[in-house]
């Protein structure tokens, strides 16, 4: 996908390209003089080397644009959790007990702690973004306890002490008539547009084999293990995914261009309890 960044790049290089034509140019100009072959002995050397400091001028400023100007940013945020401005509850209608989230400090460092007692609420980042721009997250999360009715399988069992949820917004341009009659009766019910699809990257209850797994709820939400079980209780563990190849890993088909990512601490299931904490989450391209 193009943008004008990418545009203004491609000139800038071939810019820079004419540029070092220019300055071999001068080189060669530089060869000449030392063999007499272009100046006479009349031509003062310091006009010669001031061409090439031009040129050399010219390649800089030129580098600099490209570098700077013309390219993206390789982030489109990394969230420390110093504080909670940019995110916003995410709650669900016949839910009413809701999980906490708050930042908790330990010295210079900072991060958001998310707790559970049979409650469900999530925070969700307050923009959205395009996933073909930006489709890659990474994050470091510990899990102190997983739940012992816990199943990725089952509605009963369809809680998680944490996960970070990306969350593909409907696109009624690219519906068909049944889901345009589908998701229009929903927004008459709720007042907006129900989610297209969603993964969920979750830290399961169970050993489970698979990679992906579809919501006991619905076919358009998929559960993706990246940690499992015990094994690495209380400890921090980093993550990196690609959502865009991982919904077309999950659904057979490309995701929808835009986006929103939360984080969900649950337990309304099973009624059990957890704590859980995220150090950071970013993402880039």
């Amino acid at each position: 996908m193009f943008s004008l960044q990418k545009l203004a790049q491609k000139k800038l290089e071939r810019v820079a390209i004419r540029c070092i034509f220019f300055a071999t140019g001068q080189l060669k100009f530089l060869q000449g003089v030392t063999g007499g072959r272009f100046f006479s002995k009349k031509s003062p050397p310091d006009k010669i080397y001031a061409w090439l400091h031009f040129s050399l001028i010219v390649l800089f400023l030129v580098w600099i644009a490209i570098c700077g100007f013309a390219r993206e940013p390789a982030s489109l945020f990394r969230e420390d959790f110093n504080d909670l401005k940019n995110w916003k509850p995410l709650t669900f209608p016949k839910i009413k007990k809701h999980s906490t989230y708050k930042i908790e400090k330990n010295g210079a460092e900072s991060f958001l702690k998310t707790a559970s007692e049979a409650s469900a609420s999530g925070l969700i980042y307050k923009n959205k973004f395009n996933v073909y721009e930006y489709p890659l997250v990474k994050w470091r999360w510990k899990v102190e306890n997983v739940y012992q009715k816990g199943d990725a399988k089952t509605k009963k069992g369809d809680d998680y002490p944490l996960r970070v949820y990306i969350i593909f917004e409907y696109n009624p341009d690219s519906a068909s008539f049944f889901d345009k009659v589908k998701y229009n009766t929903a927004k008459l019910v709720y007042g907006e547009y129900p989610p297209d699809s969603g993964l969920n990257y979750i830290w399961a209850n169970k050993n489970h084999r698979e990679y992906f797994i579809t919501s006991a709820y619905t076919s358009r939400s998929k559960m993706i293990i990246r940690q499992k079980g015990v094994k690495n209780l209380g400890s921090w563990q980093n993550e990196r995914v690609n959502i865009v190849e991982d919904y077309q890993a999950a659904f057979g088909e490309p995701p929808p261009a835009r986006a929103s990512i939360a984080i969900m601490n649950d337990s309304d299931n099973t009624g059990e309890s957890s704590v859980s904490f995220i150090d950071y989450i970013e993402v880039y391209h």
